[in-house]
């Protein structure tokens, strides 16, 4: 039975504004996007929130190159980003972006609050400037040789050979990635946030919400190095909110994008009646919040972040979920391979329900990485999509639709086959609740099994040939149908466009979770069309190729300086 009925915000990393979406972000989106559908299913008020990540060094300097304001390029790469999330069936109850007068307020007021409390400060610092350019150069804009491994052509914060974590000023030989000049060192006031003082009400947060034990691990060794406070502020010139006070300081995108959370929500909720920004982004309510992140981004968001939360009067998250990378074919993307894939590539070859069921039998609770095999994913969706699942209806409605009049017989034959099914609701629901979704898959797919084996024991186009037996082929046909109607309805979060389509099959106007468990008899369905086609090799032989000769990226690193190890940097 359903819990209380639950107020829950969900957000995805913002994605930033400097590239396509690809197949690796496709791992975050959908699993943050199955659990918000999966909540909506069953009952509970769930809004589901994310926004373009759009300031930052990267993105001034390319719409520098173009000759385009920075708003107007990020602009259209929004319109790129919500065109491919909405044709892989990502749909967020908003979408916005991070420059925006709601994100403007809210930095001001979380650093004026922080500031109040003693938490910000200022302190000169020395940075790398490209005299050529005219700014400072974040760290992955200079290249230099290893100060360790003595490997050449290193970024200016940590070596891709040795893995080494260093300062620019420990680069040997740096050299600017923009000018291809030697940068100087010049000194320059920021200002800080006192993370290290954060420890103790860190640890209490940490503890309330239930992190998966490997993160926790991963925020020991944090703690354990020490928290060091975060350099939030950018010098002019820079595409982002400027500092209260000052004539050439920024904030730093990093300190202006999750809060881009709460914007999205709060220019949400000032077109919406029904939803109230204190009551989610306050203490004191019975709400949850949740983010769905990568575990690049881990120490920002469950150490960084709630820590800004705390010292600025707004509520914490309820948790915050990391998932592992993406590897194609066992090794890391790759455009010479074909393996780096964006998602309009892959969309212009197949059925987004194909990967969205793929990633969800292979996702789990766990930072553990996740590796997307070609002739594997091939296989697998035959089998299970096609082969198990499309084959319980295709085998039953023909008989349906040309000698029943399309219509279901009054009563299940095997009611008992039924009830095993509809009894396996709550499991499955439990496995969604804590993203075991490929558990909840393997589950599904083992009573699409047990559907398959009593058609192949009834044998209905055998019976059909006698004509006394007409009545039973069509309560076999029709416990068949349940069977997979049933299926598709605990598959609805994960393949909601085919759930659709079969929905409408039945001629039901909508779905809800209990549905599964209640069957459909005695009413007419439609004609029976095939609801996805097998994969050919041929189709993820031509979108490998297409990747191979796609345009090498046109957008800058996505890169910042003062990023943790381990940190998404921008």
């Amino acid at each position: 039975m359903l819990d209380r009925p639950r107020k829950i915000l969900v957000t995805n990393a913002l994605p930033y504004a400097n590239g396509s979406i690809h197949m690796g972000h496709l791992v975050e989106y959908l699993q943050g996007n199955i659990w918000a559908r999966f909540q909506k299913f069953r009952g509970h008020t769930c809004t589901y929130v994310c926004a373009s990540d759009v300031h930052g060094t990267p993105v001034m300097l390319k719409a520098r190159e173009l000759g385009i304001t920075p708003e107007v390029l990020t602009a259209e790469i929004t319109k790129e980003f919500l065109k491919d999330f909405s044709a892989f069936g990502i749909e967020f109850d908003n979408y916005y972006t991070t420059h925006s007068p709601e994100n403007e307020a809210l930095v001001i007021e979380m650093f004026q609050a922080l500031s109040k409390t003693g938490d910000i400060y200022t302190k000169t610092i020395e940075q790398a400037f490209d005299e050529k350019e005219g700014l400072f150069l974040p760290d992955r804009f200079l290249r230099g040789t290893c100060p360790r491994c003595k490997s050449e052509d290193q970024y200016g914060d940590a070596c891709e050979v040795c893995g080494a974590t260093y300062t620019p000023a420990d680069l040997i030989d740096p050299i600017s990635v923009l000018s291809g000049t030697k940068p100087v060192t010049r000194k320059s006031e920021h200002y800080f946030f006192k993370l290290s003082k954060y420890e103790k009400r860190l640890r209490d947060w940490i503890d309330e919400a239930d992190l998966e034990k490997s993160v926790v691990a991963k925020l020991e060794e944090w703690f354990d190095a020490g928290l060091r406070d975060w350099d939030i502020s950018r010098d002019a010139p820079y595409f982002g909110f400027r500092i209260p006070g000052t004539d050439d300081k920024y904030f730093y995108v990093w300190l202006d994008a999750p809060i881009g959370y709460a914007a999205s929500f709060k220019n949400l909720c000032d077109r919406r009646d029904d939803l109230d920004f204190d009551e989610y982004w306050r203490p004191g309510h019975d709400t949850e919040l949740y983010h769905f992140i990568g575990k690049d981004i881990m120490y920002f968001h469950m150490l960084f972040w709630p820590a800004v939360l705390q010292g600025s009067g707004f509520r914490t998250p309820t948790s915050v979920f990391s998932h592992g990378f993406l590897t194609v074919n066992g090794q890391k993307m790759s455009k010479s391979r074909g393996t780096f894939i964006n998602a309009r590539t892959y969309l212009n070859n197949l059925h987004p329900a194909y990967l969205r069921y793929y990633y969800a039998a292979k996702l789990g609770p766990t930072i553990e990485d996740i590796n997307l095999n070609l002739d594997d994913f091939i296989a697998k969706v035959n089998a299970d999509l096609i082969g198990k699942l499309i084959n319980i209806a295709s085998r039953c409605a023909g008989f349906i639709n040309k000698r029943f009049d399309d219509k279901l017989a009054d009563a299940l034959p095997e009611p008992d086959l039924f009830n095993a099914l509809a009894d396996a609701s709550e499991e499955i629901a439990a496995h969604y609740e804590r993203r075991e979704y490929s558990k909840a898959m393997r589950r599904i797919m083992g009573l699409a099994d047990d559907a398959n084996r009593y058609i192949d024991r009834e044998k209905p186009w055998v019976m059909i040939k006698d004509e006394n037996q007409l009545a039973e082929v069509q309560a076999v046909c029709t416990q068949g149908l349940n069977l997979f109607r049933s299926l598709m309805i605990y598959l609805t979060p994960v393949i909601p466009s085919v759930a659709d389509d079969a929905r409408s099959f039945f001629g039901e106007d909508e779905w809800h979770w209990y549905c599964a468990s209640k069957p459909l008899l005695g009413t007419r369905i439609l004609k029976f069309k095939p609801l996805l086609t097998r994969i050919e090799p041929a189709q993820v032989d031509n979108m490998v190729e297409q990747s191979k000769r796609s345009a090498k990226d046109i957008f800058l690193p996505s890169a910042e300086d003062g990023a943790e190890p381990g940190m998404r940097i921008k």
